[in-house]
Parts: C-alpha cells; sequence; structure tokens
C-alpha cells in the first residue's frame, strides 16, 4: 500500500498520520482498560490456581522426574500426574470439589532385579466440601473422604489395595500471598487378592503444607512439601518442592505453565532420594 496520496495534484505523506492513529488506538482509554482488565483477570486466576477449593475448574497434567530410587540407588522414575479439579455447586452455602490424581508411570530398577514398569497407578480421589465463601476471617477451608483406587496394570506400580480416609484443607489469601495445609490419612480396608503378602496394609497420612505468591503479572512462585508418613513402617518421605509459574492465554484459553525442582529432604531406602524435577501444564476452564 503507498503511504502517499495525491490531493488537487499533490502529494502528501500519510504513514505518519497512520502511525499516530495506529498508536493511539492502542493507548487509549478503552484499548487500556481492556489490557488492564485481561491482566487483573489473569491475576486472579492464577489466585485461585493456588487454592485447592477454588470455584475453578483446571485439569493439570504434571510430569515428574525422580532418581536413586531403591536400596542400591539404581532407580529413575517419571509419572505423568493427570489431576482435574472439577466444583459442584450444592446450594448458594456449599461446594464440593472433587481432586483426582491418576498417575502414568515409567519406571526402571527400583528394587534389585525388578526391571522395567509401565502404566498406570492407582488413584487418589479426595472430595472436599467446603463452604461457597471463606469465614470472617479469611479462612477459607474443606473437608471430606479420600479413597484409594487400585487402578495399578503393574503390581511394582500401586499398592492392590482399597483404600479410605478424611481429607481436609485450610487456607488463607491475602495480598498475593496463599499459605496453608492439606492433609489427608488413608487406611486401606480390602485388597484385589487376599492373602496377598507382596503387598502390606496401608496406613499412610499426607501433609502438604504450601506457600505461595502471585505478582500483579500473574506469576507464581511457590513452595510446598509433599510429606509422607507409612504408619507400618515408622517413616518418613518429604520432598520439598520450589515452582514457579506463569499464567497466559493460548488464544482465549487461560493456561499456567510450571517448572520446578524438588529435594527430598527426608528419604527411605526404598524411595527416591536426592533431586528430581517437575513441568506442568494446566487447563482452566473458569465458572463464572
Amino acid at each position: 500500500m503507498s503511504c502517499t496520496q495525491t490531493l488537487r495534484g499533490r502529494k502528501r505523506p500519510l504513514c505518519g498520520a497512520m502511525m499516530v492513529l495506529l498508536v493511539a488506538g492502542a493507548l487509549s482509554p478503552r484499548g487500556a482498560d481492556a489490557q488492564q482488565s485481561g491482566d487483573a483477570e489473569n491475576v486472579e486466576l492464577a489466585k485461585k490456581l493456588s487454592n485447592p477449593v477454588a470455584s475453578l475448574i483446571s485439569v493439570p497434567f504434571q510430569f515428574n522426574y525422580d532418581q536413586k530410587i531403591g536400596p542400591a540407588d539404581d532407580g529413575h522414575k517419571t509419572y505423568l500426574n493427570f489431576q482435574p479439579v472439577i466444583p459442584i455447586h450444592l446450594s448458594e452455602d456449599w461446594t464440593m470439589i472433587s481432586r483426582t490424581i491418576l498417575p502414568v508411570v515409567s519406571q526402571s530398577d527400583i528394587s534389585p532385579g525388578s526391571g522395567h514398569q509401565s502404566g498406570l497407578g492407582d488413584i487418589t480421589q479426595s472430595l472436599f466440601f467446603s463452604p461457597a465463601r471463606p469465614t470472617g476471617s479469611g479462612l477459607i477451608w474443606g473437608a471430606g473422604p479420600a479413597f484409594l483406587i487400585p487402578t495399578a496394570t503393574d503390581g511394582l506400580l500401586g499398592s492392590k489395595k482399597w483404600g479410605l480416609g478424611p481429607t481436609a484443607v485450610l487456607l488463607k489469601q491475602s495480598h498475593g500471598w496463599t499459605y496453608g495445609v492439606l492433609a489427608n490419612h488413608i487406611w486401606s480396608v480390602a485388597s484385589v487378592r487376599s492373602h496377598d503378602p507382596s503387598h502390606p496394609d496401608v496406613s499412610s497420612t499426607f501433609i502438604q503444607p504450601f506457600l505461595s505468591f502471585t505478582t500483579p503479572t500473574a506469576w507464581t512462585y511457590g513452595l510446598n512439601a509433599e510429606s509422607s508418613y507409612d504408619w507400618k513402617h515408622h517413616q518418613w518421605v518429604v520432598p520439598v518442592n520450589i515452582t514457579v509459574a506463569k499464567l497466559t492465554r493460548v488464544g482465549t484459553l487461560p493456561v499456567s505453565f510450571t517448572g520446578g525442582v524438588r529435594y527430598w529432604a527426608a528419604d527411605t531406602p526404598n524411595s527416591p532420594k536426592g533431586w528430581g524435577f517437575r513441568l506442568v501444564a494446566t487447563l482452566l476452564l473458569p465458572q463464572h
């Protein structure tokens, strides 16, 4: 397109005028307001993503890598956790939040002579019943049952046990900060096969304290410890995760991308040791 126009026999430049109009349009109050509104919505979604019982449908795909597994430290493991979170409004005052964890696992040499396994692990299903609004002091909480479902496709990928127990979460959000704790305890109640000595009964407590900060540009910096205590063997494992996440848009779809490292602060002879890492892509479907 030519940047000149003939008017009464004279050529007059239009490029400067066109650029002024384009810049003015981009910087108009309406354009700036729209941009600020979109940024503010991203920040609010990022904060909601830090809340395990938020009114937000999210679908995380969480990839993890751990190493130095087993007595000889020869094993390594990769697993993708598919973790949909779906809130269901029961009334004006109560919401039930379904949180599912389905692991897809690939592991090698986790014990001497064990070789390689890949497939599904056991599903952990939690249901939190949570008030629709925070308390007067700003506390957000939820509680309900947790279930262990023996969906593992290989004996070394799961417990071969049906299990259940209580779960709860308590948190507070203020000035970009989110801090709280999520916990559950699961007891095994039945075996896939009766009298299976290779898979002992389960009595395990999971405690996850978490702390995060979301910036005005929708970056979130997080710290948590996914601690577990095995009451049958009286052993702790404590992997500590440090993460950085950014909420952005793919087209109109909000998506959060997370990267982080993990250090096993407490381990057992059969658990991972040292350092691992985590990558997460989370699709968000806000509820209006």
